[in-house]
């Protein structure tokens, strides 16, 4: 195995950051005020694709980003003996990039989040940040991303998560890594300075970088303008 400075001064950061400031971006700009097809009560494959498609056609040019983004993108496994799939998924947004020295697949995966705490365990269980550590997403990528769409106050929503990853069950279920200090999660990021905090997990082999863990950074996004699940408690998370 490498070691965490290894993979750290491999990681091709400033591309990374790159995609993580275009997605900021165009966020900013499409959730500033309400639009008919992007808003609260949007689905979140609509929001997803909406935001995949604003950054390809306008910021990524804007800013002279020459990977490719993806929403959607299908991953699995298939037995090649007999081209049966054995594994379907899809992820939110992805962004691929290389050089002739690096590459990299960074997995955005989006999580709409309210104040309740069936859409904290969605977002923090086997449909959400699981996906990076039991699942097959990002297989043998150094970083991945989990985004929560902020549905109620971010004090409200953010803390608790925090805190949750705190119970020594669900801290085994996520095979979470603790910081030398015995914390379960960094923060602030030492990645994304515009991440809330990171989480490492351990991985199978088979899906595992060659230092054997994954790091997940966590951003929140807001609407630029009040929003609350308290009328839509039958919205699907």
């Amino acid at each position: 195995m490498t070691s965490a400075d290894d993979w750290r001064a491999a990681f091709p950061l400033q591309p990374a950051t790159e995609a993580v400031e275009a997605l900021r971006q165009a966020w900013i700009e499409l959730a500033t005020r309400p639009l008919r097809d992007f808003n609260p009560k949007t689905k979140e494959d609509a929001l997803t694709k909406r935001l995949k498609i604003y950054i390809e056609n306008y910021v990524a040019p804007q800013r002279g980003l020459l990977g490719m983004w993806a929403a959607e993108d299908i991953i699995g496994a298939m037995d090649p003996a007999t081209g049966a799939m054995i594994e379907e998924r899809r992820t939110d947004i992805a962004y691929g990039w290389n050089d002739q020295d690096q590459d990299m697949k960074l997995v955005f995966e989006f999580k709409r989040l309210g104040r309740q705490k069936r859409h904290r365990d969605h977002y923090l269980q086997d449909r959400g940040l699981g996906r990076f550590v039991t699942g097959i997403y990002s297989r043998r990528q150094s970083v991945a991303a989990m985004v929560g769409v902020l549905l109620d106050p971010e004090d409200e929503v953010v803390p608790p998560i925090r805190q949750a990853l705190g119970d020594a069950a669900l801290a085994t279920a996520l095979r979470l890594r603790k910081t030398a200090a015995g914390d379960p999660l960094t923060r602030p990021s030492t990645l994304f300075t515009t991440a809330d905090f990171d989480t490492e997990h351990e991985r199978d082999a088979a899906f595992a970088p060659l230092h054997g863990t994954i790091n997940v950074s966590h951003f929140f996004l807001a609407f630029g303008y009040a929003v609350s699940t308290r009328k839509s408690k039958k919205q699907k998370a």
